[in-house]
């Protein structure tokens, strides 16, 4: 586990765990870059990234880089840690977060909301992705206000 910080889960995985569908995404969070797959068929935007398309389920995909900026969908603060070792930390934000560069619904991100008072996030804050570097395959996308 890396260095805990406040307000910052830490991921307890080094490593995506990704297949044939998903790789992609991590490839360009390795690179400092966010993305999402678009069906070929109807242009939904998918995150996150799925073998078919909910709507259409076309298998066919082109993937688009987004510009790392949104809005906060929902979120909430967690105040206990969820396991032991965890209370250094608490709270911290967990949120879903409407991309931009998307046409909405599949086009949203969960992720931790970090560098920020978590008493003074509100729905429809604007939020832009940061990266953590967890290891050599594992870069963790969160969100910081914009």
């Amino acid at each position: 586990m890396s260095e805990l910080k406040r307000g910052v889960y830490p991921p307890p995985l080094k490593d995506p765990h990704s297949n044939d569908t998903t790789q992609p995404f991590w490839d360009y969070t390795l690179q400092g870059k966010l993305a999402a797959s678009k069906c070929n068929k109807c242009g939904t935007m998918l995150l996150p990234p799925q073998p078919r398309c909910f709507v259409c389920q076309n298998d066919k995909f082109t993937w688009v880089e987004l510009p790392g900026t949104g809005t906060i969908y929902t979120y909430t603060v967690v105040r206990h840690p969820l396991r032991p070792g965890l209370d250094q930390v608490v709270p911290y934000a967990a949120g879903m977060i409407e991309l931009d560069g998307t046409q909405g619904a599949g086009a949203r991100i969960q992720a931790n909301i970090i560098n920020c008072d978590v008493e003074k996030i509100r729905i429809g804050d604007r939020v832009k992705v940061v990266f953590e570097k967890i290891s050599d395959t594992y870069v963790v996308p969160r969100f910081e206000p914009a």
